[in-house]
């Protein structure tokens, strides 16, 4: 019986540590980072910005027209339509090449490689952008100056294009507390922001040697390229200036369907914390520990639904000391989320839609019960939303 209460109240730990965790790494970079050198570097290397679609071309010519605006030129596009009805897209620029692969390919990955099979030149630098994204004019001079400091991977910020409507709100709020607590935070401590899938950048060199060595099917493929990056202690630096806009899910069906790859993808890739974590404590690696540490942590709506459960579960069999720590744990994830959306330029509507959390948390929760048939969910999402001008106001 003394084992298993052991066990039972090791195992709250394991799950309370992570409200406490963003608490913790917001200290550690208060007593650790340092303010960073601003500006521009002074080198102009040949950069290949990669858009991927799949199925769907509606929102191409928005993306392509915000890179086309970019206040760099030493660029070409590579718009890779993977299974896409092509005959209506005409970007007449000498800096785009439109790609349409003769066999569907069905993969993020495979779309990579089949746009660095068919560079046009032999460029420095890739950066990876979903077919919904819009990017900031100064994207690449931002990526730019990390790279003039050594590094080799870079995660830009994925700042919403959309608020409309209460999920698209909270969607955001979700992003601008991972940038914060796992680009920020994490890469000014000492450690690597984690990849978001779209606005990441590499030196075509070590991406090429990623693809070579791993072939990777369905989802994840960041997960798998971030793991790879540590295993190699590099660090992935994050630039929360190098912004792109990334569509906000506003449908609830949407948001179901894309959950439920993501929780998916976790529960298949979540192991190679592990890795990680006993690779960095025979390295005496603080990139790997912390990183380590972080890539296992549950979603974010499976730690707190567990620890409102668990707290309950205190309550009803009387450890009362116990429910106390779980409120003074939840507590201090409130706390800490509140800073990171105080610590960023976040919008009134994003504040408002926090009253509803509990109706997002509904929505994870059936994505979690999906998450088991992930792979059969087309990988193609749809989008709604039509750009308007509030973008160009947070440009200025």
């Amino acid at each position: 019986m003394t084992i298993l209460l052991t066990l039972w109240f090791f195992f709250q730990f394991l799950i309370g540590f992570n409200l406490v965790f963003p608490g913790l790494l917001y200290l550690l970079w208060k007593l650790t980072h340092r303010r960073r050198v601003t500006g521009f570097a002074t080198s102009h290397p040949d950069y290949a910005i990669i858009v991927t679609a799949y199925q769907f071309t509606n929102s191409l010519p928005g993306v392509v027209q915000s890179v086309l605006a970019l206040d760099y030129d030493n660029y070409l596009v590579y718009i890779v339509a993977d299974n896409c009805d092509i005959s209506g897209l005409d970007f007449n620029s000498d800096k785009v090449v439109l790609l349409r692969p003769p066999n569907v390919l069905g993969s993020n990955t495979k779309s990579h490689f089949y746009a660095m099979s068919q560079f046009k030149r032999n460029h420095d630098f890739l950066t990876i952008i979903d077919s919904d994204n819009l990017v900031n004019s100064s994207y690449i001079a931002h990526l730019n100056r990390t790279f003039s400091e050594g590094y080799d991977a870079v995660q830009g910020l994925r700042a919403a294009k959309n608020l409309n409507g209460t999920i698209a709100c909270l969607d955001a709020a979700r992003d601008i507390y991972y940038h914060f607590y796992d680009g920020k935070l994490l890469y000014e401590t000492g450690s690597s922001a984690t990849l978001s899938g779209s606005g990441m950048a590499f030196s075509c060199a070590l991406y090429r040697v990623f693809l070579k060595e791993n072939d990777v099917k369905g989802a994840g493929f960041d997960k798998v390229l971030q793991a790879w990056i540590l295993k190699k202690n590099k660090r992935i630096a994050f630039n929360e200036y190098a912004i792109v806009y990334d569509e906000k899910t506003s449908k609830s069906d949407q948001l179901v369907q894309q959950r439920s790859r993501w929780i998916n993808t976790w529960f298949k890739y979540f192991r190679l914390g592990f890795d990680i974590l006993f690779l960095g404590a025979r390295n005496f690696s603080k990139n790997q520990i912390l990183f380590g540490i972080t890539l296992l942590r549950p979603p974010l709506f499976i730690f707190l639904f567990l620890s409102f459960l668990l707290f309950l579960i205190n309550v009803i069999t009387g450890y009362y000391t116990v429910a106390i720590v779980w409120i003074l744990a939840l507590l201090t994830f409130v706390v800490f989320f509140l800073v990171s959306l105080l610590s960023s330029k976040t919008d009134k509507r994003i504040y408002q839609s926090l009253i509803n959390i509990p109706q997002f948390v509904f929505y994870q929760i059936l994505s979690l019960l999906k998450s088991k048939n992930a792979n059969k969910i087309s990988v193609a999402t749809k989008h709604y939303h039509i750009d308007d001008t509030e973008l160009k106001q947070r440009e200025k």
